[in-house]
């Protein structure tokens, strides 16, 4: 069977949106779009006139070369977010199919299910935050179309060993499709699941420049799939998802030098992370520290809502995860500067 036999009928048969932008490319004199004629004033705005390139062909390119795939199988989006939103509405049908996610994790997955009207269906991570396999594929029935696997996992930081996600793999193929989200993989020493694609075509995986790449704020994450569930995808993307401004953003970070400025900050992290941990786990208050391969440590205090408290009069923000389950006595702490962990351990202190 064909991956695009999981997706929804309707969407494969549908008609996409076609853009200006699409249509005719670019020209000398652009009269197709009702776009301005005009500029706008600051030199952020350069080009903002314009309707971007839905796909911008040197952004692809750039993070095609950067995650080893073909630009074909690659589709940019607004973070992670809009790819999963994108998956949900594409292979979901409302009040018929559903998601499996393992709590605690990301809550993205749930929140766009539960807009689409899919079922959400809950497979709890043991209590080590490790991801039980067995479980996970006995909850696997008809209706099941999508199967999301955090790694490393956001909050508890714990990856998942690379034949786990293999085995499930293998297991779900012809079922349902396997989204391995690697938001945090640079900070880790796992491998990337990414080279799966090659081997199954149900396997996508989510990578994003939020994090270690610094641009949080530009929005710009990627899904990595068969060329055919990319083509899916596309279909129903918004008509101008990526703004011009973010792309350039993009463009300077997967530079020769804005890849050399993420590896040292990546390597400073890790340092960091290490630091921080050896520091959190001597003060007292802390029953543990969370093994963590991300850019962040889930931390269990006897007073979690007094630190938190105490932390936010400092002018310290950090998140509280006690809404979690197995994380009722935990805060996440990300790693910052070394000025700003050191002034993190000092308030806890």
């Amino acid at each position: 069977m064909s991956v695009l036999d999981l997706a929804r009928p309707e969407i494969r048969v549908l008609q996409p949106y076609s853009s200006a932008r699409m249509e005719a490319g670019g020209g000398q004199i652009m009269l197709n779009a009702n776009e301005s004629a005009w500029e706008p004033v600051g030199d952020a705005g350069l080009g903002c006139n314009r309707y971007p390139d839905p796909q911008p062909s040197a952004l692809l390119q750039s993070l095609a070369t950067l995650y080893g795939v073909r630009p074909d199988q690659l589709f940019v989006g607004r973070g992670s977010d809009e790819a999963i939103d994108l998956l949900v509405r594409a292979f979901c049908r409302a009040g018929q199919d559903a998601i499996v996610i393992q709590p605690p994790t990301f809550g993205m997955y749930a929140v766009c299910a539960r807009i689409q009207n899919a079922a959400v269906i809950e497979v709890p991570l043991a209590a080590d935050f490790s991801v039980d396999v067995p479980a996970l594929l006995s909850a696997i029935t008809p209706a099941v179309k999508l199967m999301f696997l955090c790694t490393p996992n956001n909050p508890s930081g714990k990856s998942i060993p690379r034949t786990d996600i293999e085995r499930v793999a293998q297991a779900i193929a012809g079922k349902a499709l396997l989204v391995v989200d690697e938001a945090y993989i640079e900070f880790s020493d796992q491998p990337s699941a990414i080279d799966l694609i090659e081997r199954y075509e149900h396997v996508a995986v989510l990578r994003t420049l939020s994090k270690a790449w610094a641009l949080a704020g530009a929005r710009i994450g990627s899904l990595l799939a068969h060329a055919d569930v990319i083509a899916l995808i596309r279909r129903i993307m918004p008509p101008y998802p990526l703004p011009t401004p973010c792309v350039a953003a993009a463009l300077a970070a997967l530079s020769s030098s804005g890849q050399d400025a993420a590896r040292e900050h990546i390597a400073l992290v890790r340092e960091q992370r290490a630091v921080m941990r050896n520091a959190l786990t001597k003060l007292p208050g802390v029953r543990e520290v969370l093994p963590s391969d991300a850019n962040f440590l889930a931390v269990r205090f006897d007073q979690a809502g007094t630190i938190y408290h105490q932390l936010l009069q400092a002018g310290i923000v950090v998140r509280d995860v006690r809404r979690y389950p197995k994380l009722e006595d935990a805060l996440r702490i990300t790693i910052g500067t070394p000025e700003e962990n050191a002034r993190v351990i000092e308030v806890i202190k």
